[in-house]
């Protein structure tokens, strides 16, 4: 089934060559980023299938949305998915290591948002998929070095937003401290009330004030969702 097309309200998504599918994290991000300083530069680090470029081009005016993707069926994936979308025109993706991307790019005008759902499995277990163990473990791209490139391709008044374990939320946090980026929003994600902190999602900018935190349950039960998730998820999901 994972192969299938995934339906949103107003694009859709090829998925069959990308070794990771569409998940939840990459739904909320897409869904929770700010876009209230109306950034029209967007850069996407690791954009997989395209769906958080896809989703903040269905939010937001932004005239330029960057995509950067290292693994090649991926990437030929993602350009596909942005030219059959109603937003071609806006959407391109870059197919590069982040590190050579920020050596060409960062004395180039600077992005108003950088945007990442970054591949964080940082154990020892490899899957023996070398696609999937790419997009998935933290080697590809450790979060300093994600961070610092950021830093380097990020305006002055931009954001730096991004979905990571809540168990490297204080890392990322002093990692960013180190490259004058700080917290402005955090937002921690639990499955249901009763359930351990799971992910933290993270606005970062140059501007060091009291960041707002909060808390967002996805469910009740199997499949019955929280008000919270489905009013930031309903413009995008089918069923909500």
């Amino acid at each position: 089934m994972s192969n299938q097309p995934f339906k949103f309200k107003h694009f859709s998504i090829d998925q069959d060559r990308c070794a990771m599918k569409i998940g939840t994290d990459g739904v909320l991000l897409g869904a929770w980023s700010s876009l209230e300083h109306n950034p029209d530069s967007i850069l996407d680090i690791g954009t997989g299938t395209g769906l958080i470029s896809l989703m903040l081009a269905q939010r937001s005016n932004a005239q330029l949305i960057d995509a950067l993707e290292i693994e090649e069926n991926a990437y030929e994936q993602s350009v596909e998915n942005f030219e059959k979308s109603d937003w071609g025109d806006r959407l391109f993706c870059y197919h590069a290591a982040f590190d050579e991307f920020v050596e060409e790019m960062q004395d180039e005008e600077k992005y108003e948002l950088i945007i990442s759902n970054p591949p964080f499995f940082s154990e020892d277990y490899k899957t023996g998929n070398e696609n999937r163990d790419q997009a998935r473990f933290a080697e590809a791209l450790p979060l300093t070095e994600l961070i610092e490139g950021a830093s380097l391709l990020l305006s002055e008044t931009g954001r730096l937003d991004m979905i990571i374990p809540f168990s490297e939320e204080s890392n990322a946090l002093n990692i960013g401290k180190n490259h004058g980026l700080f917290p402005c929003k955090i937002t921690r994600v639990k499955g249901t009330d009763s359930a351990p902190i799971k992910r933290s999602l993270i606005s970062f900018s140059f501007s060091e004030t009291e960041p707002e935190i909060d808390e967002l349950v996805l469910e009740i039960s199997r499949h019955n969702y929280t008000e919270e998730f489905k009013a930031l998820v309903k413009d995008f999901y089918l069923k909500l």
